[in-house]
């Protein structure tokens, strides 16, 4: 019997335009200790963890107090500023036309990916947080998924750790170029491209 068509995605700029909101709110944490960025430097840590991101600016505060004031901010008015990215709607529904599952596996924690989702009214079946590079591969291997599409190279690394094929799309702060440069399987502009590709490869992803 043929396994279930299980594809992946990864959230931030992927599925999901949450730049804006994100960026905000490291500007605001940053303010808070006295140091000034630029929403043009938080805009290009978008897809790392925090606990990568903060060290960049705040070197020497704790974590946790970081983590508590950013969540703060981030889930009053950064979610709610949350739109779906071209494709991101379309794509979902290939996957269960073709009656296959959708798991998200995000560095956002587990309820924030979920908020977001009912911001954008995108219907996934699986959701996943607190995961990053490698480490997503360890949900995508238990839910036996096929495909990761994500929008950085960890996404890649993420595809690579689980056995599935790793498709990423140019919406997130990484260049073509970057991500060429960690040879994905597939590179597509944008979602939009996402369907009709797997339409055609769905036999071959289920065998």
């Amino acid at each position: 019997m043929a396994s279930q068509l299980v594809v992946g995605f990864d959230l931030d700029m992927t599925l999901v335009d949450s730049a804006e909101g994100i960026a905000e709110a490291l500007v605001h944490v940053c303010k808070i200790h006295g140091v000034e960025i630029k929403k043009s430097e938080a805009l290009a840590t978008i897809g790392l963890p925090l606990d990568q991101v903060f060290p960049l600016w705040l070197p020497d505060y704790s974590y946790d107090q970081l983590l508590d004031e950013y969540r703060e901010h981030y889930g009053v008015h950064g979610i709610p500023q949350s739109t779906l990215l071209p494709g991101a709607r379309e794509s979902v529904a290939a996957v269960k036309q073709l009656g296959g599952k959708t798991v998200v596996v995000s560095a956002k924690k587990k309820d924030f990916v979920d908020r977001v989702l009912d911001v954008v009214q995108l219907n996934i079946d699986v959701t996943y947080g607190y995961l990053f590079a490698e480490h997503k591969g360890d949900a995508l291997r238990h839910e036996n998924a096929q495909v990761y599409v994500g929008d950085h190279p960890g996404d890649i690394q993420a595809a690579r750790a689980a056995g599935a094929l790793s498709v990423v799309v140019v919406t997130g702060p990484s260049t073509e170029a970057e991500l060429r440069e960690h040879n994905p399987d597939v590179l597509f502009t944008s979602l939009m491209e996402f369907p009709d590709w797997l339409r055609i490869q769905a036999t071959e992803l289920v065998r």
